[in-house]
C-alpha cells in the first residue's frame, strides 16, 4: 500500500511537440505525427491529486441540453477599432469575448499596432487593459511618446505571473479589451517548466481564455514565431483561439501586410496593409497604387497581376529574371510565390509552348513584400516569363489573371469582376484573362474603359507578348 501512494506522488513526465502539439511518454529525434526533427520537449505533468477517485469509478455528470438545428441568433457584435485595415482582417471589428492570436517576426510592428488599437479604443471611451511581460512601464511609454498616444487612457501593467494577472483583471469589470504582449513571456507556478515551453504556454492560454470567456472581454495574445515563420509553441493554441493573424513582410521594407489565417468570426485570408514610419503605422487605403507606384512599364520580364486577397483586389507587379547558366545545376529562387508552381510553370512552357528555359536561372519576385498564393497569379507569372525569355516588355497598360494547367489551358477564377473594377480604376486598359466558358450562369460586366482578351491557351498568350496585338476573331474560336 505503501508502495503505490509514492507511485502516485512521482512526477509524470512526458514529451510534447512544439510542432503539432502531439505527446510521447519517450523522447524521440523525430515526432512520429507531422515528421518535424528535433521538436520534442519534455513536460512534467501536474502531480495526481490525493484522495481522487478509484479505479473503475466515475465521476457523476450532468444531462447535457440539446437544441434543433433551426433557429436564427443575430451576428455578434462587433467593437470597432477605429483602425479600418485591422477591422478589415478581424471582419469588422473585436468581437466581445473572443481571442485573437497574433503572431510575426520579432521587430516587425506587432506591439506598436497593439498599442495603437488600444490607444484607439480608449479614445473612444472604452475601457483597455494592457500587459506587457517583456517591457517595462517605461520602455511602453517611451513608444506611447513617439506615437503620440502618451495621453490615452489605457491600464497599464507589466507582469509575467499569470495568476497575478488573473486576479487582477476583475477589477475591470467593464473592460472591453486586455492585450497581452506576449503569451511565451506567462508562467504559472501550478506547471514544473521554464516559462515559454510548451507546457507553460498552453496553461497560460487556457487560463486567459477562460477568463476572457467568463469575464466578456475581448484578448488579444501576442506570439512570437520560430526561425521557419511559423507561430511558437504549441499547434492545440492555434486551435484554441477563435482568430489568428499574421504579420508579413521584411522588417527592412515599409510595407507590412496583417493577414488573417483563422477567423471563426469573418472571413479568412484577408488582409490589411500598412506603411511603417517613424510615428507607427499607418494604414495603406489603395495598396494596389502604392504597390505599382515605383513600376516601370518598359522593362521585359514584369508583369501585373489582378489578384484577391480575401474580399480584396489588389494588383502587384511580378518581376522575372532570367541569368545563361553554362554548366551545373540552373538556381530557382521565389521571393513571394511557390516554389513549386513556377517549377511546374516552366516545365509547361517548355513543353507546350517550345521555349528554351532549361539551362538558365530564374528568379522571381512579388514586388511590395506581399505573398501571392492564389492560382489566379499563374498568368501573370507565365506573362513575366514570356516577356523575359523574348525580351520583349508586357503592355504597360495590361494586367494578367487566370489559373494554368498542365496541359497549358487557361482556367477560370473567382471574382473575375472585381479585378477588372480594380485595374480600370487604377488607369490600365487591357486585361489577359481566361476564356469564358460556354452555358456559364451571368453575364460578365466589363468596364468601358477596359479591354479583356480572352485567352484559352498559353501559346496564344505567347502571341499577344510578342506581337502586342490582341486575338483574332478565327484565333479564338481555335482556342
Amino acid at each position: 500500500m505503501a508502495g503505490s501512494q509514492v507511485d502516485l506522488a512521482k512526477p509524470i513526465k512526458t514529451y510534447t511537440c512544439t510542432a503539432c502539439g502531439a505527446m510521447f511518454p519517450k523522447w524521440a529525434g523525430r515526432c512520429e505525427a507531422c515528421g518535424d526533427w528535433n521538436t520534442l520537449e519534455e513536460q512534467v505533468l501536474p502531480k495526481p491529486l490525493p484522495g481522487g477517485l478509484k479505479d473503475g469509478a466515475r465521476r457523476a455528470g450532468m444531462k447535457i441540453e440539446f437544441v434543433g438545428l433551426e433557429g436564427i441568433n443575430p451576428p455578434p457584435p462587433r467593437v470597432p477599432t477605429t483602425i479600418a485595415e485591422f477591422d478589415r482582417v478581424l471582419g469588422g471589428g473585436l468581437v466581445p469575448a473572443s481571442v485573437v492570436l497574433v503572431g510575426g517576426d520579432p521587430g516587425i510592428g506587432k506591439s506598436t499596432l497593439l498599442l495603437q488599437a488600444s490607444a484607439s479604443l480608449g479614445h473612444a471611451g472604452q475601457e483597455v487593459v494592457y500587459i506587457s511581460g517583456e517591457e517595462s512601464i517605461d520602455q511602453i511609454r517611451m513608444r506611447a511618446l513617439r506615437l503620440g498616444l502618451s495621453n490615452a487612457p489605457l491600464h497599464l501593467a507589466a507582469a509575467t505571473q499569470l495568476g497575478d494577472i488573473i486576479a487582477s483583471l476583475p477589477q475591470f469589470p467593464n473592460a472591453k479589451l486586455v492585450v497581452i504582449d506576449s503569451i511565451q513571456t506567462m508562467w504559472t507556478d501550478s506547471v514544473e517548466a521554464a516559462p515559454g515551453s510548451v507546457t507553460q504556454v498552453r496553461a497560460a492560454a487556457f487560463e486567459l481564455i477562460r477568463t476572457a470567456k467568463a469575464q466578456g472581454f475581448a484578448l488579444l495574445l501576442v506570439g512570437h514565431v520560430t526561425k521557419e515563420g511559423t507561430l511558437a509553441g504549441p499547434r492545440v493554441m492555434e486551435h484554441m483561439v477563435d482568430v489568428v493573424l499574421h504579420f508579413e513582410g521584411d522588417r527592412g521594407h515599409q510595407f507590412r501586410i496583417l493577414r488573417g489565417m483563422k477567423n471563426r468570426f469573418g472571413a479568412t485570408d484577408e488582409i490589411g496593409v500598412f506603411e511603417m514610419t517613424g510615428q507607427g503605422l499607418s494604414q495603406v487605403a489603395n495598396p494596389s497604387a502604392l504597390f505599382l507606384a515605383e513600376r516601370r512599364g518598359n522593362v521585359a520580364g514584369s508583369a501585373v497581376l489582378a489578384g484577391l486577397e480575401g474580399s480584396r483586389p489588389v494588383l502587384v507587379e511580378i518581376q522575372c529574371l532570367l541569368a545563361p547558366n553554362p554548366g551545373g545545376s540552373p538556381r530557382r529562387s521565389v521571393i513571394g510565390w511557390d516554389s513549386g508552381r513556377l517549377s511546374m510553370l516552366l516545365a509547361v512552357l517548355e513543353t507546350r509552348c517550345g521555349l528554351k528555359l532549361t539551362m538558365n536561372d530564374v528568379y522571381l519576385n512579388v514586388a511590395g513584400g506581399l505573398r501571392v498564393s492564389e492560382p489566379a497569379a499563374d498568368l501573370a507569372v507565365a506573362a513575366a516569363l514570356i516577356s523575359a525569355a523574348s525580351d520583349v516588355p508586357t503592355d504597360p497598360e495590361m494586367v494578367f489573371f487566370g489559373e494554368i494547367g498542365l496541359s497549358g489551358e487557361l482556367r477560370q477564377v473567382a471574382q473575375t469582376e472585381l479585378r477588372l473594377k480594380e485595374a480600370a480604376k487604377l488607369g490600365f486598359t487591357r486585361a489577359a484573362g481566361p476564356k469564358r466558358v460556354a452555358g456559364g450562369t451571368g453575364k460578365l460586366s466589363v468596364p468601358k474603359s477596359l479591354s479583356l482578351i480572352e485567352i484559352g491557351h498559353l501559346t496564344d498568350l505567347v502571341g499577344v507578348i510578342t506581337t502586342g496585338r490582341e486575338l483574332t476573331p478565327k484565333q479564338k474560336e481555335t482556342t
